[in-house]
């Protein structure tokens, strides 16, 4: 595939066009032309919202250790900034979601934006632990619109590629990983953790920068009616990658055309629509309030995947959360009951470079994943992903020694890791465009509560002297997650995006 250039694949459940009526899809526009130059920018923009969420996640596993020393906290007080976080994103994932479906992509994403670089700039100069508990709880629903750019990016790729994208996409969740590890180790020894939190705020600011110039999703325009606009912006994404959109009459999935709007918004009339030869019909979605998208959501047609999508959300923070807690304690080789929190650690240099090196065992399920979610398919990959996490712990069960610990722990972060990046593949694939972010931010938020309850968990159970209890936990999590995955009704690799709940019947 040439970046530029276009994608010779078709894939043959796609919509066709012509058909008598001369007609094209906003999928059939992006298959015309692949993917080029403006998808590239697209998924910078995405990126760099992708790696402020990784920074601010990433901070709290240096900022607890040191507020605590410096403010004398308890360990319970100290796990409490990392649990309100969670908390925030709990609350934010599933409201900017419905926000993003009824207002528009870019309005979520700007609204998150703003939050969290505020609330997280200021965290820097909170004065006593009461107010870092509110900025970062606020921080925390901020960042919980981190699906809203997954879907946003999502609706600029074509269907033939678009696993392998949105993997690529993941990929700077590692790449902030990384560059947060990175910047601790650099500014925590000399500066302290006030300074750590001001420049882990930069990426969010760098999103509002470059807002003026990010386009709404034609995907969403059309489904709320405003095609000429959508339109405008796939004429400009042409031009950008050199390629010609089909000829015809651009229509969305959703059944009710009407003739070209008389009465067009401002928005409308700031568009050149000189051209003739090409048409757009106008369909409208009606918009959905929160109750009415989280009813949806269980309806006949979806309930079936929502529910079994929670599970596999549920299962994969999880494990994920536990693996990393699992390393934290029994990577040394030591068997002992600590007596404290496993999720406490010193502000040693040990502590950075710890960090630092877990960070690219990521890396391996990013590639793998990249290179198996289109060839095997969402449900395959997935599948094969968290069972093998699953073989990879069941030695562990027993004390081995501590080489061999290392590399079955590894090598179950690299699986889990990798099933994570699939799983925010498929989320919004199997959702129509008018409660894309709404399931899968409803779908992060019970994600959200798996990395709460896990750290609880596991706490409970290793500091307990129960090891073997906490990673037979762990494997039953994971052989779930793996059976409810087998079980999702659709595979979408290749497929086309649905844009309303009827045109997926």
């Amino acid at each position: 595939m040439e970046i530029g250039g276009k994608i010779q694949s078709w894939a043959p459940n796609l919509p066709k066009m012509g058909s008598g009526s001369n007609t094209f899809t906003v999928d059939d526009a992006l298959i015309s032309q692949g993917f080029g130059y403006f998808q590239v920018l697209v998924l910078a923009y995405a990126g760099m919202g992708w790696i402020s969420e990784a920074t601010e996640m990433m901070l709290l596993s240096f900022v607890g250790p040191s507020v605590q020393v410096q403010w004398n906290l308890s360990s319970h007080e100290e796990s409490l900034i990392t649990s309100v976080v969670f908390v925030g994103m709990l609350i934010g994932a599933y409201s900017w979601g419905v926000v993003s479906d009824n207002y528009g992509r870019r309005v979520g994403f700007l609204f998150t934006a703003i939050v969290t670089s505020g609330a997280g700039l200021l965290s820097a100069f909170a004065p006593n632990y009461i107010s870092l508990l509110l900025l970062r709880f606020v921080v925390g629903i901020g960042l919980g619109g981190g699906p809203v750019l997954a879907s946003w990016f999502l609706e600029f790729v074509p269907a033939p590629n678009r696993g392998t994208w949105m993997v690529i996409f993941q990929g700077f969740w590692t790449i902030g990983t990384i560059l947060e590890a990175s910047l601790a180790w650099a500014v925590m020894p000399k500066l302290g953790w006030r300074w750590l939190l001001v420049f882990s705020s930069i990426p969010s600011f760098l999103l509002l920068l470059f807002y003026r110039i990010v386009p709404e999703s034609p995907r969403y325009l059309c489904m709320k009616g405003r095609t000429s606009e959508a339109m405008h912006i796939l004429e400009k994404m042409a031009r950008t990658n050199r390629a010609t959109l089909p000829p015809g009459v651009l229509v969305s999935d959703i059944r009710t055309e009407l003739d070209e709007n008389p009465h067009p918004s401002e928005s409308t009339n700031l568009i050149n629509v000189q051209d003739k030869k090409t048409k757009v019909v106008d369909e409208v979605e009606p918009k959905t309030g929160g109750i009415s998208a989280f009813s949806k959501l269980l309806s006949p047609e979806l309930i079936r995947s929502t529910l079994l999508l929670w599970i596999t959300f549920f299962g994969n923070a999880f494990s994920y959360y536990g693996i990393v807690l699992l390393t934290s304690e029994l990577s040394g080789g030591s068997s002992n009951c600590a007596s404290e929190s496993i999720i406490s650690h010193s502000v040693g240099s040990s502590l950075y470079k710890n960090v630092f090196i877990s960070s690219f065992a990521e890396v391996p399920g990013l590639l793998l994943s990249a290179t198996i979610v289109d060839r095997l398919g969402r449900k395959l990959s997935m599948s094969a992903m968290l069972f093998i996490s699953c073989a990879f712990l069941l030695p562990l069960v027993v004390e081995q020694n501590e080489a061999i610990t290392t590399i079955l722990l590894f090598g179950a972060r690299v699986c889990i890791s990798g099933s994570f990046n699939i799983v925010y593949v498929y989320a919004p694939e199997i959702y129509p465009t008018s409660l894309r972010t709404t399931g899968v931010g409803t779908a992060s938020s019970v994600g959200r509560i798996g990395g709460m309850l896990c750290p609880l968990v596991a706490v409970a159970l290793v500091h307990g002297c129960h090891q073997t209890i906490a990673l037979l936990l762990f494997e039953l999590v994971l052989f779930l997650s793996g059976m409810a995955v087998i079980f999702f009704p659709l595979e979408t690799s290749g497929k086309g995006l649905a844009d309303s709940v009827r045109s997926m019947k």
